[in-house]
């Protein structure tokens, strides 16, 4: 920890996000039927899919309309094979610019690819995830950079 004279605790990152679905078993399949994915725990009405240092919830009960543009983002190291699939499946894409679908209960996803993007994992993660043959992109490197962030040789 280091001395700061500002008070305010800062953000470091993200250690989950929670979605509502209608049923974990149908989540679990959906969501199943495009990842490949290790669960943390499962309940009831509960489950935490694991994502290395960080995870996903899903929680039963969803009950709110589709959303229009509340989102978020999940990294992923191969989003064009991964569209391809999606395709197929008949997932229809909200905006497929952006890559952004609605899963079955009206959360809205966006997938970016991890090696264009300025979010960095480590490489011990990336390794227990299977993904260590990730790189990034130059512009990625680019914009770590910029914010005095040396993505290191391997990156």
């Amino acid at each position: 920890m280091t001395d700061r004279t500002d008070a305010k605790p800062r953000l470091l990152g993200i250690n989950h996000v929670a979605l509502e679905v209608g049923d974990i078993g149908e989540a679990l399949a959906f969501y199943g039927r495009f990842f490949e994915f290790e669960l943390r725990g499962r309940g009831e009405k509960m489950a935490f899919i694991d994502l290395g240092d960080q995870f996903l919830a899903l929680i039963a009960g969803r009950e709110q309309p589709a959303d229009a543009e509340r989102h978020f983002g999940l990294v992923v190291d191969d989003r064009e094979g991964l569209r391809a699939t999606m395709e197929a499946a008949g997932v229809e894409f909200v905006d497929p610019k952006r890559f952004d679908f609605l899963d079955p209960w009206g959360n809205r996803v966006e997938l970016v690819p991890y090696d264009d993007i300025q979010f960095l994992k480590h490489r011990a993660v990336l390794r227990a995830l299977g993904a260590e043959a990730s790189r990034k992109t130059d512009a990625a490197r680019d914009e770590l950079r910029g914010k005095g962030i040396e993505p290191g040789a391997d990156a």
